[in-house]
């Protein structure tokens, strides 16, 4: 009895953590089956980007300081109030969620958005109508980031690895973006247009001024950071600095798990990358189609490992890019945000994760299916 007793507890963590942790999980698996493939040595050095991973640091960082003072719900909200309809108020979230995304990273304009989504609908006796508002702001933040290098994480590295100029990562992925707005509009009008009072709580609360100018600074030395117009080493000693003196909460909630997956991914990319066969067989399939290799790869292994992997066999940096982008769309795994979205709504809607992935699926496999044809016509 003891033993049970002792064990239950135990068992319920692991699975906690592994839910919340799968992909962690699976790379740090991956990178240590790579490490037995190929032994670690002097190479090892080389395959971490650390300009990416300070970059992710410092803007996980200073956006769970933004969080804490409820900055992105308090500015939402308030453009939410000025709605009057469900159809004009859901096109407000998704346009919200989209431009965060550019801005603050994909799942953090989620784990932000999401709530403000849930108050502004929950009255709704359609638990439906919310998986569709849900829906459209997953694919809003996963497809909005990708304008930015800091929108997606995987953006991030790959801006750094392949050193692309600015504008011509913007230009890259100008197109598939329009496109993306286009179509994302065209789908709120499948929301019903009912009037809606709007009640949201997270904008109850006035910004504390002195904080709110602080964090902002610190946001745009990340941004800085990003574009390499200020040293990482600089910048990242600027904000941890300036955290620990306003909110040392917020370098506590940054997602370690995030940067520990991309360290695992940065050791198995490299150790296959060493890997004859493996070298080949990528190399075949690049040369062949790197749009439609990179957004395959997406759906099952999601677009962050997708770009890792595929950027140690192929220069083709604009197919590349356009692939892990509009690859989020398609599969639930196929963009780590997606699990965030999927959970938010079971939680909400215990017993309804099997229709909610149904309609998840349709709407995001007719996005992925446009996106990709047109990106294919583009010559990508």
């Amino acid at each position: 009895m003891a033993q049970s007793i002792v064990s239950t507890p135990a068992k319920g963590w692991i699975k906690s953590f592994l839910q919340h942790n799968a992909v962690l999980v699976i790379a740090f698996i991956a990178a240590t089956v790579s490490a037995i493939m190929v032994p670690p040595d002097a190479k090892y050095a080389s395959y971490f980007d650390l300009k990416t991973l300070c970059c992710l640091f410092g803007t996980l960082a200073v956006v769970c300081a933004l969080k804490n003072i409820h900055f992105f719900s308090i500015v939402a909200a308030r453009i939410i109030r000025l709605t009057g309809s469900s159809r004009l108020a859901a096109l407000t979230l998704i346009y919200i969620t989209f431009i965060g995304s550019m801005l603050i990273a994909n799942d953090m304009a989620l784990i932000t958005f999401l709530p403000l989504g849930y108050y502004v609908f929950s009255t709704s006796e359609n638990k439906w109508e919310v998986a569709l508002v849900f829906i459209l702001q997953n694919i809003a933040a996963n497809l909005g980031g990708m304008l930015t290098p800091f929108g997606n994480p995987q953006n991030l590295y790959l801006y750094s690895h392949y050193a692309i100029p600015t504008g011509e990562f913007m230009r890259i992925m100008l197109a598939p973006f329009a496109l993306s707005i286009a179509l994302v509009t065209l789908c709120c009008l499948l929301i019903p247009r009912h009037s809606l009072r709007v009640s949201v709580r997270d904008g109850e609360d006035s910004l504390p001024p002195l904080r709110t100018g602080a964090y902002l600074v610190l946001f745009a030395i990340t941004i800085l950071m990003v574009f390499r117009l200020i040293a990482p080493a600089l910048a990242l000693a600027i904000v941890v600095a300036g955290l620990i003196a306003l909110d040392r909460r917020a370098l506590r909630q940054v997602d370690y798990g995030l940067l520990l997956t991309f360290v695992c991914f940065f050791i198995f990319a490299g150790n296959m990358g060493r890997l004859v066969p493996v070298r080949e067989f990528f190399h075949s399939l690049l040369q062949k189609s790197t749009l439609l290799t990179g957004v395959i790869s997406c759906q099952v292994i999601s677009n962050v490992p997708s770009a890792i992997l595929l950027s140690s066999f192929t220069d083709n940096y604009p197919s590349l890019l356009t692939a892990v982008n509009i690859g989020g769309a398609g599969t639930l795994i196929a963009s780590l945000a997606s699990l965030i979205t999927f959970r938010e709504f079971t939680r909400r809607y215990p017993g309804s994760a099997g229709g909610y992935i149904l309609r998840f699926s349709l709407m995001n496999s007719g996005f992925l299916a446009i996106l990709t044809l047109f990106c294919l016509r583009l010559g990508r």
